[in-house]
C-alpha cells in the first residue's frame, strides 16, 4: 500500500531535481550556478560590423528565454537562468561585443517580445520550422530529435501510442506539431485517438508521468536525457529519437540581426568555444559545424 503523502512527495523531489533547486550541474562545467563556464571569447569585429546600428550603440544584447526546460534553460537557486543555450548567449553578446542581458519570459510571448522590439534575440531552444520562419529568423546553431519517456518497466512505443496519454509542454513543436500529427494518423486508421496534457514547464510535463498522470511525455532529445539522468531509475527511454530538427536563436525577420549572431556563432564553432560549451553540458552530439540562418526553408 502507498503511504498517503508518497505521491506529493514524489512529485516536490522531482521538481527539485528537474528545476535547478539543487546542483543540476555536471561536474565538467565548474561554476555552472553562477554563470559561464567558459572563459568569455574575443570580440569578432566583423560580426560586430553586422550588427544593426541600434543594437550596437545600445551595448546590450537583450535575450528572451523561458527558463523550464533543462538543461538548455533552466534556474539556479537563485532564480537566475543556466544552463547551455544561455551560456552560449552570454558568449555570443560577448563576441558581438554586447553585454547579454537575459529578459525571463513565458515561452509563447517571446516571439511577440522580437516582434514589439522589446527582445533582440529568442534564446529558448526554438525548434526552425517553415510555420515559424514566416514570423522569424532563425540561425541555426544545434540539431535535436524528438524523445520520448515512460515509466521504467513501462515500454512504450512512440508510434503505436493511440489511446495513451502523453505529456507535452505547452506550445513546443511537441504539443503543436507532433502529437496532434500522431493522434490524427490514429483516428484515421480508426483508432482511440491520444490525449495529450499540454502543461506550462517540462519538469511538471515529467512529474505528470512519475505520479501515473500521463503514460509519458515528449520533448527535444537533450531535455528528456537529462530529466531520466536526473531521475535516476525512475524514468526510462521510450523508443529512438526521430524527427532530428535545427534549434534556432530567433531574431525579428529582415532585420539584419541574423547574419551578426550567425558570424558571432561561426566564430565560436571555428575557435572551440561553442564546442567547450556543449561538452560542459554533455550535449555534443547535436553539435554542428556550420551554423546556418532558416535552415528549415533552405535545408
Amino acid at each position: 500500500m502507498r503511504a498517503r503523502h508518497a505521491l506529493p512527495a514524489l512529485a516536490a523531489v522531482a521538481a527539485l531535481l528537474l528545476t535547478g533547486c539543487v546542483d543540476n550541474s555536471p561536474a565538467s562545467t565548474g561554476d555552472a550556478e553562477n554563470g559561464s563556464a567558459v572563459n568569455a571569447p574575443e570580440v569578432d569585429a566583423a560580426a560586430v560590423a553586422l550588427l544593426p546600428a541600434s543594437v550596437a550603440d545600445s551595448g546590450t544584447l537583450v535575450l528572451g528565454t523561458s527558463p523550464n526546460y533543462p538543461p538548455n534553460e533552466f534556474k539556479n537557486e537563485a532564480g537566475d537562468p543556466i544552463g547551455w543555450t544561455i551560456e552560449l548567449g552570454n558568449a555570443m553578446a560577448a563576441k558581438l561585443g554586447l553585454t547579454a542581458e537575459f529578459t525571463v519570459a513565458r515561452f509563447e510571448t517571446i516571439i511577440p517580445g522580437i516582434d514589439g522590439g522589446t527582445i533582440d534575440v529568442g534564446a529558448s531552444s526554438f525548434t526552425d520550422n517553415v510555420e515559424r520562419e514566416k514570423q522569424m529568423d532563425f540561425v541555426n546553431y544545434y540539431e535535436a530529435g524528438i524523445q520520448w519517456a515512460s515509466l521504467t518497466g513501462n515500454d512504450i512505443d512512440p508510434n503505436n501510442a493511440c489511446g495513451l496519454k502523453i505529456a507535452v509542454q505547452s506550445t513546443t513543436c511537441q504539443d503543436t506539431v507532433e502529437i496532434p500529427a500522431k493522434s490524427a494518423a490514429c483516428v484515421a486508421a480508426g483508432k482511440p485517438a491520444i490525449q495529450k496534457l499540454p502543461l506550462d514547464t517540462q519538469d511538471t510535463a515529467a512529474t505528470s508521468v512519475l505520479l501515473g498522470q500521463a503514460d509519458a511525455f515528449s520533448a527535444d532529445s537533450p531535455v528528456t536525457l537529462y530529466a531520466i539522468e536526473k531521475l535516476a531509475g525512475k524514468l526510462q527511454t521510450a523508443g529512438e529519437s526521430s524527427e532530428v530538427a535545427p534549434y534556432g536563436f530567433a531574431v525579428a525577420k529582415d532585420s539584419g540581426m541574423a547574419a551578426a549572431i550567425q558570424a558571432a556563432l561561426q566564430s565560436m564553432v571555428d575557435d572551440g568555444s561553442y564546442a567547450e560549451i556543449l561538452a560542459g553540458w554533455g550535449v555534443q552530439a547535436g553539435g554542428i559545424d556550420t551554423i546556418t540562418i532558416n535552415a528549415a526553408a533552405n535545408g
